[in-house]
């Protein structure tokens, strides 16, 4: 399919994820690499503690965590 013709079809609202291989689909700037830190035991703990209230994983925690005072810095 030509890619005007995908334009076409999205931009007139019809479902083209049949025409899409969502496998090997990315989102830009989302690329993830592997960082290992070491962290005191009362640190994992406290982690622990803050993902089973929430339902969510340590690493989820961590994740928003960080997120959240990099968007306060400005980064």
């Amino acid at each position: 399919m030509k890619a005007e013709d995908f334009d076409r079809r999205f931009d007139a609202g019809e479902d083209v994820t049949a025409d899409l291989d969502l496998g090997t689909a990315r989102r830009p700037g989302q690329e993830q690499r592997r960082v290992n830190v070491d962290f005191p035991v009362w640190m994992i703990e406290a982690l622990d503690r803050e993902a089973r209230r929430l339902g969510v994983t340590r690493q989820s925690v961590i994740k928003v965590w960080i997120a959240e005072r990099l968007e306060r810095i400005g980064s």
